[in-house]
């Protein structure tokens, strides 16, 4: 893909965002601070970004002629699935098992994913983050993300 399809690719993500951003319906009650101020924020910034990447691919191409001498690191394909197993372990465990023990094995999928070894010291870094997590969130700030725990720990 050449760096100017990227631009557009990039500049059409831009364009969804804003839209989205548009259509936030404003707070009733009288703030001072928005619902749309940050998610307005960040994608100014990605517009910015973009206008940037598009100004630098300008006249930039990308040389081809080596393309099928270059393949990708190995076991990228092992880290690929790792990541989405992850994802799909919390997205799918999240209703029967509460929040800690998706988020811990979403936690060690990603990990995997950037070559950690799995084993009991990555399980105890990905729980506390997990539990980290879930206390801040559903306990300081009230946010709604379920159990902890499943009823029946």
């Amino acid at each position: 893909m050449k760096p100017v399809h990227i631009a557009f690719a990039l500049a059409a993500l831009f364009g969804v965002a804003a839209w989205q951003v548009a259509v936030i319906p404003e707070s009733l009650m009288q703030m001072a601070v928005g619902p749309s101020l940050v998610p307005a924020a960040v994608v100014a910034a990605l517009g910015v970004l973009a206008l940037l990447y598009g100004i630098s691919a300008r006249g930039r191409q990308v040389d081809e002629s080596h393309a099928e001498d270059q393949s990708a690191l190995p076991g990228a394909r092992t880290r690929l699935l790792s990541l989405l197993a992850g994802g799909v372990a919390f997205m799918a465990l999240i209703g029967p098992l509460g929040f800690i023990v998706p988020g811990t094995l979403c936690g060690m999928g990603v990990a995997r994913a950037f070559d950690a070894p799995l084993g009991l010291k990555s399980l105890a870094i990905c729980a506390a983050i997990a539990t980290s997590f879930w206390l801040l969130f559903a306990v300081l700030l009230g946010v709604g993300l379920g159990p902890g725990l499943p009823w029946f720990f």
